[in-house]
């Protein structure tokens, strides 16, 4: 699908209220199979794919297997990560029907675009880009390799392979959408192919989810509650959030990160506000925020649960779905790179 735009658009959707709506749009969304997706990934782009899919978008969801060395010197337990990525992507709602659910290293052509892309941006731009640097600051590499510069211009491949006009992200992957914004557009104008739309980022209501630590919530950061955790490890770990001394519970973000954290993540279960929920809490300090938070994500994750322990228990199927999204990835993707060839004028085009 070739998607043409008549007016620059901006680089963030409105969250959803795209006067011309998500049906028929092209979405290319994924993550790194480093180990279990959790509610950062779910109320920060996980429940978007899942409501474009029913509103009529087309989605394309990479397992982006070749991602995950560029902050670790090996991929450890890749294909069990890979497959329990899938897991929680049909648990939370994703329809394998209908989107192309693909890992990166079954789709050859998709990777070779990173080459062409990789001439259309500057050392300079990539080392000013905030999310490589917060990423090489929590590194788990005793140097940084050049995978690591490199890893905006390969979300650029994956987005622009697929020719997709909005990408489900994060306030800390807005970076990263940039880059692929000005791999197409340099491309369009340095070959005159018009080949590549301009994606858009579409923001959650929770774009940027603390952890139990009050930072990011984060795999790597161990302040994270993952959807497969059961409810005593989800008790386990609320209990050990930070919070601070002060007895009556408020809403600041600023001033008590700790706190309005559990609150937004208490919130986002229950479809309330966070203030709505300190009034309610009031003075019962901290204790009672605790109980409130883990009583609603556990309520929230129960059906989602149950559906992971059945998806668990057939990996035949699991494998059969990244199989078959395969297929249609590299339908796709040669097709890009055929288009990507002829304009450049390249022997492989001939």
């Amino acid at each position: 699908m070739t998607v043409t735009t008549t007016r620059p658009e901006p680089a963030v959707a409105d969250r959803g209220t795209d006067p011309e709506g998500p049906a028929g749009r092209r979405v290319l969304t994924g993550d790194r199979p480093t180990g279990p997706l959790h509610l950062g990934h779910y109320f920060g782009t996980l429940r978007n794919r899942v409501r474009l899919q029913r509103q009529g978008a087309e989605l394309f969801v990479v397992v982006a297997d070749y991602q995950v060395i560029t902050d670790r010197d090996i991929a450890d337990r890749l294909a069990e990560h890979s497959e329990n990525l899938v897991i929680d992507y049909l648990a939370t709602g994703l329809d394998p029907e209908s989107a192309t659910i693909f890992a990166h290293s079954a789709v050859p052509a998709l990777n070779q675009l990173l080459l062409p892309f990789l001439s259309l941006v500057s050392v300079a731009e990539l080392g000013r880009n905030p999310t490589v640097k917060d990423e090489i600051a929590h590194s788990r590499q005793s140097a940084v390799s050049g995978l690591m510069f490199t890893y905006p211009v390969h979300q650029a491949a994956d987005i622009l392979f697929s020719k997709a006009d909005l990408v489900p992200v994060g306030q800390d992957q807005l970076p990263h959408l940039e880059v692929a914004r000005t791999v197409a557009r340099r491309f369009n104008e340095r070959y005159g192919a018009g080949i590549f739309p301009c994606p858009r980022a579409l923001l959650s209501e929770a774009p940027l989810l603390p952890g139990t630590d009050g930072g990011k919530m984060s795999k790597s950061r161990g302040n994270a509650i993952a959807l497969a955790a059961d409810e005593d490890e989800t008790a386990r770990l609320v209990r050990g959030a930070r919070t601070d001394a002060e007895r009556r519970i408020s809403y600041d973000p600023a001033g008590r990160p700790g706190v309005a954290g559990l609150l937004q993540l208490a919130a986002l279960c229950q479809d309330r506000t966070p203030g709505q929920l300190a009034e309610e809490i009031g003075d019962g300090g901290a204790a009672a925020l605790k109980r409130t938070v883990t009583e609603a994500v556990n309520e929230h994750l129960r059906p989602i649960r149950a559906r992971r322990a059945e998806l668990a228990a057939d990996r035949g199927h699991i494998r059969q779905v990244l199989r078959t999204g395969a297929e249609r990835a590299n339908a796709v993707a040669d097709a890009t790179l055929a288009e990507v060839r002829a304009a450049m004028g390249a022997v492989g085009s001939a």
